[in-house]
């Protein structure tokens, strides 16, 4: 009897003292978050004790760590909220860092909270004890770790801030397991730190107008950073009608249908895309890096351009000029000088030429080409507006150059760190962050032999996601380099599971094609099931893109 009065003291207890771990989940209602993509472990039990009594937060249980965070990229990006990732100490954290370096290279905006060893635990052998903060300097945004003299809600409210302005991008937050377990006392600390608002001066905007009309052939060309500016750019398109091209992460931020759009820069871009940008002298370029996929050889990227770079980060002196803003900041006021602009007409009849050089040649429909098979699929889907959200690889570049993306948000894929195992988890983010949205993972053979295990958390959610496995047996990007550069030496070739029999393992509908004739009521069965499905797609293992 004394023993049950005690434990029933001691729950009275624990229900009225309020933990930093009940502080962090009460500030995550009020941030807005609904969904969290985590693992538990020891070191965050207090903070799934928490969750466990909140009604507004959803937690997904992942089946590995760097899904966690994939889904939360795919999330965020589809959602225009903060993704949120809850793991535990020690290897749960270090499985996350990938995701994190995806999410940095790509500008996605994540909290990624971390549980950690006791702080006072000083000795380097305790048991899954690793530096997070030193783990995470390159490929962060900003870290912190949580002490006894810091306020769990501002750091939280903090996180949340430095993760969704300005370069967007993930920000982790490392939190001891005796900080998280203290009682939570309210401190007044610094306030948020938010950086000056550029002010754009009209000069700025003379001097982007005299460049312009100065040129013969301007070109805008769309980076990710221009997907939020995506009214504002076809508001000012359809009055100058200057041509449009994009990378990959800009894919979608101008309509892929419309006459004005050309197409995808870069190493795996299009001839027409391309061949604008040889023969372009001005460029305004709107949220882009520059990357190396996207310039190949800088010295000859737009050797007769000059370029106005809109970004928010500087990045090159050789640049005729440099803002450092965001796009839609800039766009929405840059519109209200259309009118001032040039007539560019000869220049559209020049692209014209282009375009009637590259018209694309008809596909062998007996066969199963990545390309013939892409297009199938297209076309069949376009009425859906689906979400594609792709892995890395031949598939990935394929669908980017035979999709049409008329909306942002709508293309989802790695670009920066070029992840494979990327899709599925991300997918999975896409379709909770839309859930009445089709959601297409594009994927390959390999890719998707990286994270396949995230079927179980499909399964477990009936999440709806519809999987294209371009199956080649081969890594196909891999082995195409290395047959061009390495004479045919290659290590690519795999011996695949049959993915139809992994389905029914997860309980969820597959099934297999292996003709073209087979496609159509293949995808047809696939689209119309209510649940997660499997469409394994024989192609051809020697294709090249």
């Amino acid at each position: 009897m004394t023993n049950l009065l005690i434990s029933e003291k001691e729950t009275t207890k624990n229900i009225q003292s309020s933990n930093c771990a009940a502080a962090l989940v009460e500030t995550l209602s009020e941030l807005g978050v609904d969904s969290i993509f985590g693992y538990p472990g020891a070191a965050v039990l207090s903070v799934y004790n928490e969750l466990s009594q909140n009604q507004n937060i959803r937690h997904y249980l992942v089946r590995h760590e760097q899904a966690a965070v994939h889904a939360a990229e795919g999330y965020a990006r589809v959602s225009g909220k903060v993704g949120v990732v809850l793991v535990t100490s020690g290897p749960g954290f270090t499985n996350t860092i990938t995701g994190i370096a995806n999410a940095y290279a790509d500008s996605t905006p994540l909290v990624v909270l971390a549980g950690d060893v006791p702080s006072n635990e000083t000795n380097s052998k305790v048991f899954q004890k690793v530096d997070i903060i030193a783990m995470t300097k390159t490929c962060s945004k900003k870290s912190y770790l949580l002490t006894s003299k810091d306020d769990i809600k501002q750091v939280l409210k903090e996180a949340f801030e430095v993760a969704n302005t300005g370069e967007k991008g993930p920000v982790v937050v490392a939190m001891p397991r005796n900080i998280l377990e203290a009682k939570y006392a309210p401190k007044v600390t610094k306030e948020l730190h938010k950086k000056k608002k550029t002010t754009l001066k009209t000069s700025d905007f003379e001097r982007i107008i005299k460049l312009i009309n100065a040129a013969k052939s301007p070109l805008i060309l769309l980076g990710g950073g221009s997907v939020e500016a995506v009214e504002s750019i076809k508001k000012f398109v359809s009055h100058t009608k200057i041509p449009v091209v994009s990378t990959l992460m800009g894919i979608g931020a101008f309509p892929s249908a419309s006459s004005q759009y050309l197409g995808m820069i870069g190493m795996n871009g299009t001839y027409l895309a391309n061949s604008a940008l040889n023969n372009a002298d001005f460029i305004l370029a709107l949220g882009v890096s520059f990357s190396d996929r996207s310039t190949c050889k800088n010295v000859e990227f737009a050797r007769h351009a000059k370029i106005v770079s809109i970004n928010l980060k500087n990045i090159s002196k050789s640049f005729e000029f440099e803002l450092v803003l965001d796009t839609k900041s800039f766009m929405d006021e840059f519109c209200a000088y259309s009118s001032q602009i040039s007539d560019f007409s000869d220049w559209n009849t020049k692209l014209n030429i282009f375009k009637e050089e590259n018209l694309k040649e008809e596909t062998n429909s007996t066969c199963l080409h990545s390309s013939c098979v892409l297009e199938t699929i297209y076309n069949y889907t376009k009425d859906y507006e689906p979400i594609v959200v792709t892995d890395v690889g031949q598939h990935q570049m394929l669908t980017a150059q035979f999709f049409n993306f008329n909306k942002p948000k709508k293309f989802i894929t790695s670009g920066g760190l070029g992840t494979m195992g990327f899709g599925l988890p991300a997918s999975i983010g896409a379709q909770l962050a839309n859930k009445d949205n089709l959601v297409l993972n594009i994927t390959g053979d390999g890719s998707f032999q990286m994270n396949l295990q995230e079927l179980a958390t499909c399964r477990e959610h009936n999440i709806p996601v519809k999987i294209v496995i371009m199956n080649n047996s081969y890594l196909g990007m891999v082995r195409q380099m290395q047959e061009k550069i390495y004479n045919n030496r290659y290590q690519v070739e795999m011996i695949n599971p049959d993915f139809t029999k992994i389905a029914e393992a997860y309980d969820l509908f597959a099934v297999r094609v292996k003709t073209a004739d087979e496609l159509i009521p293949a995808l047809e069965k696939v689209i119309f099931h209510k649940g997660t499905a499997i469409i394994d797609i024989a192609i051809d293992s020697f294709e090249e893109i």
